[in-house]
């Protein structure tokens, strides 16, 4: 069988390059607004936390924008149940109206770990004006802790794990007052809605740094930086940093939703699966 790429008999080379340039276009738009937004991935690191015990699962999901429960949001909930994970944690922009609450606790209600589900609030709770005890109490009624400067401990596979709740916009006097909270002989897991923060002062007892709030820059061109990254980004994208001068790992999630236009383009969701792994004795 052969193909040919003469244009049809009739139409002008002119008319040729516009079907042809068309066809790329609407081929780009499906991409971007229909497949990329729903091609959720998973993607998984491995860490150890140089304490005694067995592995923990932690799933990460950031970054919903979440208008109403819809089938891709059920797609996610099935996926984390997949995961089986110990622990959820949630890295904040949930919604962006107060209406949609209803959407969002639906979908909180999907989600099951059998060590908690643990939250912090990002910029678009605040700017919904849902946020702070309010959206503490909507989270406690479908089994989340919302975590507003605050730490969570929990003990699972023999480990004993601290969940560090840093809110946004995560400055440095909460940062420092939840490090003196921290304790030295617990791993020390950190959550922080964005990546951009004091950095230097993080001291070496934190383990772990969770965060989202960038979408990986949501629409992406080949080898070029993102086209635009929200405040509080900084020189973070998407994936694994080390900073600090103690070298602490800070995960930088692309999300599940997307923020302003419901596309996305060489920037597919995520849900981040973290497993930490013990010294087994």
């Amino acid at each position: 069988m052969s193909f040919s790429t003469r244009r049809p008999k009739g139409l002008s080379r002119r008319g040729f390059l516009t079907l042809g340039l068309g066809g790329a276009v609407t081929g780009l738009a499906a991409d971007s607004f229909w497949y990329e937004p729903q091609a959720l991935q998973v993607e998984r690191l491995a860490f150890a936390t140089g304490s005694k015990g067995g592995r923990v699962r932690v799933v990460q999901i950031s970054d919903l924008h979440l208008s109403s429960f819809t089938t891709y949001f059920a797609k996610v909930a099935t996926q984390v149940a997949a995961l089986e994970p110990d622990l959820i944690v949630l890295t904040g922009d949930y919604l962006e109206e107060e209406r949609n609450i209803r959407g969002v606790l639906s979908f909180l209600k999907q989600l099951k770990a059998p060590h908690g589900i643990f939250a912090v609030q990002g910029n678009w709770e605040y700017w919904s004006r849902l946020e702070g005890e309010n959206l503490r109490r909507h989270f406690a009624g479908v089994g989340v802790q919302l975590l507003i400067n605050e730490r969570a401990d929990v003990d699972v596979n023999g480990q004993h794990i601290s969940i560090l709740g840093l809110d946004y916009p995560s400055t440095a006097d909460p940062l420092q007052q939840l490090q003196v909270m921290a304790d030295r002989q617990r791993f020390n897991l950190l959550l922080s809605h964005v990546p951009a923060f004091a950095h230097e002062q993080l001291e070496a007892h934190i383990g772990l740094i969770l965060s989202g709030h960038t979408h990986g820059g949501q629409v992406r061109l080949p080898f070029l930086p993102p086209l635009y990254l929200p405040r509080y980004s900084g020189r973070f994208v998407s994936g694994l940093y080390h900073v600090s001068q103690h070298r602490i790992p800070l995960y930088v999630s692309r999300g599940v939703g997307t923020s302003v236009l419901p596309l996305r383009f060489f920037c597919r969701p995520e849900i981040g699966v973290f497993e930490l792994q013990g010294q087994t004795v």
